[in-house]
């Protein structure tokens, strides 16, 4: 479950919740600090989690382009080399072209182990099922269309977490400014 839960316990659950940045100008600077580091995690292990599940989607609509014709013959992996096999992933997982970019923020933190959203997808992408490019279509659409469902809540989840990293990042400038102001910069 990656959305937010009033009352959880989850980090999700704090950074999300409406007093965690209510009230940011009577907190001490590294109160506020502590709380953008906190939101910055959970950023980046959403970030993470959303990519994988990005890379197994590009991966089951690689085969699916191969199947109607519009990508290569060869299957994406089947009866092939294991060289063949990571160029062929090499091609799909670095395309230039993608229509689900982030908004390009810099991360500072690696992404941690804990977090429901992170298992969520990890559950996801480790399906087995789901791995299998013999399936029948249908199988395949259903199989692209459960990860881009929790793709989309996991996303979703990051954008309302980069409001408030965003918020807390402009108290603290705010802060520094009004520093500035009193020094006589």
């Amino acid at each position: 479950m990656t959305e937010y839960m009033p009352g959880g316990r989850r980090r999700i659950d704090r950074v999300l919740a409406p007093e965690f940045v209510d009230g940011l100008d009577g907190l001490e600077l590294e109160e506020v600090r502590a709380r953008r580091a906190e939101a910055d995690q959970e950023e980046v292990d959403l970030s993470y989690a959303r990519r994988l599940l990005q890379g197994r989607i590009d991966i089951l609509r690689a085969e699916q382009q191969r199947r109607s014709g519009d990508g290569s013959d060869a299957p994406v992996f089947g009866n092939r080399t294991d060289e063949a096999i990571a160029e062929t992933l090499k091609k799909i997982l670095g395309a230039e072209k993608r229509s689900d970019r982030g908004m390009g923020r810099h991360m500072a933190a690696e992404p941690s182990r804990v977090g429901e959203h992170r298992r969520e997808a990890e559950r996801a992408v480790s399906d087995v099922s789901a791995s299998d490019l013999d399936m029948p279509d249908a199988d395949l659409e259903a199989a692209i269309q459960k990860l881009h469902d929790v793709e989309g809540r996991v996303s979703r989840s990051r954008k309302q977490v980069q409001h408030v990293v965003d918020a807390l990042t402009a108290e603290v400038a705010r802060r520094y400014q009004l520093d500035q102001v009193a020094l006589g910069f």
